[in-house]
């Protein structure tokens, strides 16, 4: 039952991670200041691959324990919005609203560490590094909103 549900939650992950690939970072990503923490192109695929297996034996864990309802929330929660981050920031270009989106993945993140805590300490400490990801990914954010300012006020128009 285990490897089944980890499929699946895997799935769901690489669903998620499918946006970065409908929504790479093209020429305006590359053209904006970046702040000097930035981690080279190569580090993203390689540490989301990473993560998703994490993220995912967390929620087939979780997912065959009693009273894990809260926990189950919090995951679909959290990979709803990781889905939704990549087409915000890089598809819409918006990145006050992708820090928003990225905060509250953050939260999410923390709130499933909480809510997975007591049911199973492995599952949660799975969840750890992802914490600390979204941590990054939130700082480069907040990094490339305070440096560029303008863009960050007026993204570009999104061509139909």
């Amino acid at each position: 039952m285990f490897w089944f549900l980890f499929c699946i939650f895997l799935a769901a992950c690489l669903a998620a991670g499918v946006t970065g690939g409908l929504f790479a970072p093209g020429p305006w990503y590359r053209s904006l200041d970046k702040p000097w923490f930035t981690p080279p192109d190569w580090v993203f695929p390689v540490t989301w691959m990473v993560l998703y297996i994490c993220i995912a034996t967390a929620g087939a864990r979780v997912a065959m324990l009693e009273g894990n309802g809260v926990a189950m929330a919090f995951w679909a929660l959290q990979i709803a919005f990781n889905g939704l981050w990549t087409p915000v920031f890089f598809g819409l270009k918006n990145i006050r609203l992708g820090m928003a989106i990225v905060s509250l993945l953050w939260l999410s993140v923390l709130c499933g560490i909480l809510a997975m805590w007591s049911l199973d300490m492995i599952a949660a400490l799975l969840f750890v590094p992802y914490l600390i990801w979204v941590s990054i990914a939130a700082a480069l954010n907040a990094g490339v909103w305070r440096l560029n300012p303008e863009v960050a006020r007026h993204p570009p128009p999104v061509p139909s």
